[in-house]
């Protein structure tokens, strides 16, 4: 199952004949999908086929992919002779001799010196007669290389759900502490609407209602639910085969959101340091989302 990191690496080869193509694809974290292809020259008509089909397995990282040719080549090299010009240097040459009397043959190896008479000239391959073969090498290296980020995705997704254990034990032991805290809240809060107004006729009954109202305000038993669901949906995530590195990402936003509203809310030592702790197992898993694709 998923998630799959977004580091690994794979090779592919496939050949024909006397050639090989030979495929590498490296791939780490990255928040949108960035390629870079690097292919024989002959052939950078297919760097948008490449990407094309990287693109189809992969939905974000960034991805080097490494196109190498071993053996035979088929785009070459072949020496061309212009005759028409040789033709003409041969004529110039022997009309200098016998202006100038130089009494001298005119050899091969002197033509060799004169610029233009044999020239190099690269032939074109057939690009769409390689395709195959170096698509075949891609898709071995991706299926490699997609072996490896599902191994290290088991990895992450061991290590996730283990800190994110941590972090529902935390919330758990918040929210066991809530009824208490709320009970020694509205005793506080009466000791000390009764100490202000010693004194004062005041209607008991309108007394307990605004010590209920501000008892009301310090109660993060609201958060604590929403951060219960927010718990159960990462989980569900952890088990999606799809592409989830972006939602549990912001999941992990909601998840402060609510650990720091929790905070502001109540005032109270034990679980302001229990929310410390919340934040750090929070920036933890941060830390590993993204490496998830």
């Amino acid at each position: 199952m998923r998630p799959r990191s977004m580091t690994g690496f794979g090779r592919g080869e496939f050949g024909k004949a006397e050639r090989t193509w030979i495929v590498e694809i490296r791939t780490v974290n990255h928040r949108f999908l960035d390629q870079r292809v690097l292919l024989p020259s002959a052939f950078a008509a297919l760097e948008e086929r490449i990407k094309k089909t990287v693109a189809r397995q992969q939905d974000r990282g960034r991805v080097d992919i490494t196109v190498t040719l071993r053996g035979e080549s088929v785009s070459g090299s072949e020496l061309y002779l212009d005759l028409d010009l040789a033709r003409q240097y041969h004529a110039c040459l022997q009309k200098m001799n016998t202006e100038l009397d130089l009494g001298t043959c005119i050899q091969i190896s002197d033509l060799l010196t004169l610029r233009n008479l044999i020239t190099v000239q690269e032939q074109n391959p057939n690009v769409e007669e390689e395709w195959p073969l170096m698509q075949e090498a891609l898709l071995a290296a991706l299926t490699d290389c997609a072996c490896m980020r599902e191994q290290e995705g088991s990895s992450l997704k061991e290590e996730l759900l283990q800190r994110l254990e941590s972090f529902a034990a935390l919330v758990q032991k918040i929210e066991d502490m809530v009824p208490e805290v709320l009970a020694q809240r509205q005793q506080e809060l009466k000791a000390r609407i009764s100490k202000l107004l010693e004194g004062v006729d005041l209607d008991p009954m309108r007394l307990a209602q605004e010590t209920a109202i501000m008892a009301d305000k310090a109660d993060v038993t609201e958060e604590v639910v929403r951060l219960a669901s927010h718990i159960d949906q990462f989980r569900g995530f952890m088990e999606s085969d799809e592409a989830v590195g972006r939602r549990l990402d912001f999941l992990l936003q909601e998840f402060l959101r609510e650990v720091n509203t929790l905070a502001s809310k109540i005032s109270h030592s034990a679980i302001a340091h229990l929310g410390v702790e919340m934040k750090n197992e929070i920036e933890k898993l941060r830390e590993q989302v993204q490496n998830i694709e």
